[in-house]
């Protein structure tokens, strides 16, 4: 647990976040904390994406990968939270 006077502010959690930096809804400021998600009451520890407005997650499917050498991911549906550890 960080001391009661820690001066370093971790940024608010976005709606929507992505791991790819190539994504508009990528956030560096956000990865420089460790994050954890939870969904469907169970913590997972390979999302790649997720929303929790709209109440998804995109995690990869397998080692398949598209021509660009990027993860083929498949979105999951669901109760989405996400807390800094």
């Amino acid at each position: 647990m960080p001391p009661m006077n820690d001066t370093t502010s971790k940024p608010a959690l976005p709606d929507h976040l992505s791991i790819d930096p190539a994504s508009p809804h990528h956030d560096k400021a956000v990865f420089e904390h460790d994050i954890g998600i939870r969904f469907n009451d169970k913590e997972r520890f390979d999302v790649e994406e997720y929303c929790i407005s709209e109440g998804w997650i995109k995690v990869p499917v397998g080692k398949k990968v598209d021509r660009k050498g990027r993860s083929l991911t498949i979105k999951l549906k669901g109760t989405v939270e996400v807390f800094y550890r």
